[in-house]
């Protein structure tokens, strides 16, 4: 019996535990600059913004849900599974090459051998990618479609092929950049609007907090710092 009561007990306390730490779900773009602001009593998850959205959607809950684009959290709410969204950061879409690259413009991608990787087009980054491309005249799209060899989950999965010299140039956010590669910046009439929006999954006074400090608190001091523009 005593040990059936220490048992019930601790299982008690673990329960306390986990109760009182705030689950965040965030688009991978966002590891960096969470994972500076976050305290201990914060379990991030990161990933692909519309694989987390589709978690949610499956009935995972974690507290807050924070995306690279606004459309995901917005069509949440729309479906009463989260509460009003809130846009917190902005970035911006750059071609992300080696060091030594010999590309400096979109049209560069066109050429024959190049090797490019991008986003797929569920996640916002390919999404981003697809309307910069559509824009351009129809044969130099396609020609740079062409050239694509892969397409991945996440923005972290773009940069893991260019430092791995998988590919010779992808489709990243500018706050993505890592040594090694620069930055080919997309003239002003194909850059796309990236607003990043994060929505309250579990209501609680933690995840408006947690919420609120994106826009205004430690957090959003961690993603200007990161390279992040205010929304």
């Amino acid at each position: 019996m005593r040990w059936a009561l220490i048992a019930a007990l601790l299982v008690a306390l673990a329960g306390c535990g986990d109760d009182n730490q705030l689950v965040v779900s965030a688009a991978s773009s966002l590891t960096e600059p969470l994972t500076e602001c976050s305290g201990d009593n914060v379990k991030l998850s990161f990933g692909g913004s519309d694989e987390l959205a589709a978690q949610i959607r499956q009935g995972v809950k974690p507290d807050v849900f924070a995306a690279a684009n606004t459309k995901l959290p917005d069509e949440l709410a729309s479906d009463g599974l989260v509460e009003k969204p809130v846009v917190f950061g902005t970035n911006e879409l750059v071609i992300a090459v080696p060091q030594d690259s010999d590309i400096a413009a979109i049209e560069d991608l066109a050429e024959p051998g190049v090797k490019l990787v991008v986003g797929a087009e569920s996640v916002p980054v390919g999404s981003y990618t697809r309307q910069v491309l559509a824009k351009l005249p129809p044969d130099q799209e396609k020609a740079i479609l062409d050239n694509v060899r892969s397409e991945e989950p996440d923005v972290k999965g773009v940069v893991g092929k260019l430092t791995q010299d998988a590919a010779g140039a992808g489709f990243v956010y500018r706050t993505d950049l890592v040594d090694g590669l620069k930055a080919v910046t997309l003239p002003a009439d194909l850059q796309p609007v990236v607003e990043y929006g994060a929505a309250v999954v579990e209501p609680s006074d933690g995840a408006q907090e947690y919420l609120d400090g994106l826009t205004d608190g430690p957090c959003a001091d961690a993603l200007q710092q990161a390279g992040f523009g205010k929304p």
